[in-house]
C-alpha cells in the first residue's frame, strides 16, 4: 500500500486548490509519496507533473511561467483532478492518461497499443544528423522499423523533406496509431506505412538511412518493470534474456536494405554493454546528445556482415 493510499486520496477536487501553480504543486506531492515512476515522457515529478496540468488544461508544455497563477474553473479543476486521480491510483502514464506526448515539439497520439515516444533519435533527427551525414539532401530515402505511433518516421520526414519514409510494425493496432498520426502531421503522401517481422514486407527495397528504437528490455528486467511500463505494449519492449532477440536479427538483414553508402542508427537503450558484448566484431559508433549519452548506435553498410 502506497503512502497516498493511506493518506486516502480526496473523493472530489479540493477546494483550497485554485491556481494553475497550485495544482501543479499537488500534482508533484502525490506523485512522489505515491512512488510513481518516471522515464517514459518525463524524467521526474516535477516535469510530469507540468505535463499532466498543462496537458489536462490544453495550454502549451512550455508555458507554465506563464499560466501559473491564473485560476482554474470547476469544470477543469474536475478534469485536471481525474486525471492525476488515474496517474496515482491507477498507476496510468501521463501520456497515456491524456491521450498525447509530445517529442522534439510536435506532438503525437498515443494510447496502450504503442510505446510511448522518448528515443533520443528523434533528438538527433531534429539536428538532420548533420554531425554524420555530410549531405543531409543526399538522402532520398529512409526507413524507420518497429515505428510504433509513427513518430520517429514523421520526425525523420521534417528532417529530411526530400526524402520517402517508410514506416514497419509487427502490429496492426500500433499501425493504427501511426496512421492517425501522420494524417495528422500531413504526410500521408510522404510515409508509407507497412505491417510485418522486420523487412518482411519491405522486398528487395533499399534504403540510405535506417532508423529503429525496436524492443531491447531484457527478461530480467521484463519480470521487475513498475507497474506503469506495465501500460506499455509486452510486444515492443521484451527482447530476450540479453535483449537482442531482435537486434540480432535486424542486423543480420540489414546490409541487403542500405544502400552502398547507407547508416543504421539503433536506439539500445541502456543495453550498450549488452550489445558489445553480443556483437564484439562490429565497429559501434555510439552517438551522444545535448541531453547526454545516449544508447544510440550507428553503423555503415560497410560495417555490417
Amino acid at each position: 500500500m502506497t503512502a497516498l493510499r493511506q493518506l486516502e486520496f480526496p473523493d472530489a477536487a479540493p477546494l483550497e486548490l485554485v491556481s494553475v501553480g497550485d495544482w501543479w504543486r499537488f500534482a508533484v506531492s502525490c506523485l512522489v509519496r505515491s512512488d510513481a515512476e518516471f522515464g517514459q515522457s518525463s524524467a521526474d515529478a516535477g516535469q510530469d507533473a507540468l505535463f499532466l496540468v498543462l496537458g489536462a488544461l490544453d495550454l502549451p508544455l512550455d508555458s507554465f511561467d506563464q499560466m501559473h497563477g491564473f485560476a482554474l474553473t470547476n469544470s477543469e479543476r474536475k478534469h485536471v483532478f481525474n486525471a492525476l486521480r488515474k496517474r496515482v491510483l491507477d498507476r496510468v502514464p501521463t501520456a497515456y492518461v491524456l491521450g498525447f506526448a509530445e517529442q522534439m515539439g510536435l506532438r503525437f497520439v498515443v494510447d496502450e497499443r504503442v510505446l510511448i515516444p522518448r528515443s533520443y533519435i528523434g533528438e538527433l533527427l531534429a539536428g538532420g544528423l548533420r554531425d554524420y551525414i555530410d549531405d543531409p539532401a543526399s538522402i532520398a530515402s529512409v526507413l524507420d522499423l518497429c515505428t510504433g505511433s509513427g513518430c520517429l518516421a514523421i520526425l525523420a520526414a521534417n528532417a529530411f523533406p526530400d526524402a520517402d519514409v517508410t514506416a514497419v510494425d509487427i502490429s496492426a493496432d500500433a499501425l493504427d496509431v501511426a496512421r492517425e498520426n501522420v494524417a495528422l502531421h500531413g504526410l500521408d503522401d510522404v510515409v508509407s506505412l507497412h505491417q510485418g517481422d522486420l523487412f518482411a514486407p519491405l522486398g528487395k527495397a533499399r534504403f540510405d538511412l535506417i532508423i529503429s528504437n525496436p524492443p531491447y528490455v531484457t527478461a530480467e528486467s521484463m519480470a521487475m518493470l513498475p507497474q506503469e511500463f506495465r501500460h506499455e505494449p509486452e510486444l515492443a519492449l521484451a527482447a530476450g534474456d540479453d535483449g537482442n532477440d531482435i537486434l540480432r536479427r535486424m542486423l543480420q538483414e540489414a546490409k541487403a536494405h542500405l544502400t552502398p553508402d547507407g547508416i543504421l542508427l539503433v536506439d539500445m537503450g541502456h543495453n550498450r554493454d549488452l550489445v558489445e558484448a553480443a556483437f564484439p566484431r562490429l565497429p559501434f559508433m555510439w552517438l551522444a546528445t545535448e541531453s547526454g549519452d545516449a544508447g544510440v548506435f550507428m553503423l555503415h553498410a560497410r560495417d555490417l556482415p
